[in-house]
C-alpha cells in the first residue's frame, strides 16, 4: 500500500501543519499484476488528481463566496439606505404629530381654564354675596 500527503485546507486541520493523510487502497491483486511501481503510481496520480480537483473546488467555492459576500454588502447597503430613509420618514411624522398634538392641548387647556371660570364664577359670587350679608 501507498500512503500520501495532501494538503486540504478546507478540511479541517488535524496535525500541525495542516496535512492530511490520504491513503489509496488496491487489491494486492492489482499490485501482483501489475508490480508495486505502476500501482504505486496510479495511486500518485489518483492523489494529484484528487489535490488538482481539490484546489479546483477550493478556488470555486472561493469566486463563489466572494460573489455572494459582494451581493450581501450591496444588499445590506441598501438596506441600510432604504431604512435609514423610513427612520426619517418617522421622524417627521412624529414630530407633526407631536405639533399637532401640543396644538390640541395647549386648546384644550384654554377650554378648560374658561369652563372653569363659568362654572367657578357664579359660584364665587354667590359666596362673596353670602359673606357680605352676615
Amino acid at each position: 500500500m501507498h500512503r500520501s500527503l495532501i494538503h486540504s485546507s478546507w478540511l479541517p486541520d488535524r496535525t500541525p501543519r495542516g496535512i492530511v493523510p490520504v491513503t489509496a487502497k488496491l487489491s494486492r491483486k492489482f499490485y501482483e499484476t501489475f508490480g508495486d511501481e505502476i500501482a504505486n503510481d496510479l495511486v500518485d496520480w489518483f492523489n494529484a488528481v484528487d489535490a488538482t480537483y481539490r484546489a479546483d473546488l477550493r478556488e470555486l467555492n472561493e469566486l463563489n463566496f466572494a460573489r455572494f459576500d459582494a451581493k450581501l454588502e450591496q444588499r445590506l447597503a441598501e438596506l441600510d439606505t432604504k431604512w435609514g430613509s423610513r427612520w426619517s420618514q418617522f421622524d417627521t411624522k412624529l414630530e407633526q404629530l407631536g405639533s399637532s398634538l401640543r396644538v390640541e392641548i395647549h386648546a384644550a387647556r384654554a377650554d378648560t381654564v374658561k369652563w372653569m371660570f363659568v362654572f367657578w364664577a357664579p359660584t364665587a359670587i354667590a359666596v362673596i354675596d353670602l359673606l357680605l350679608r352676615r
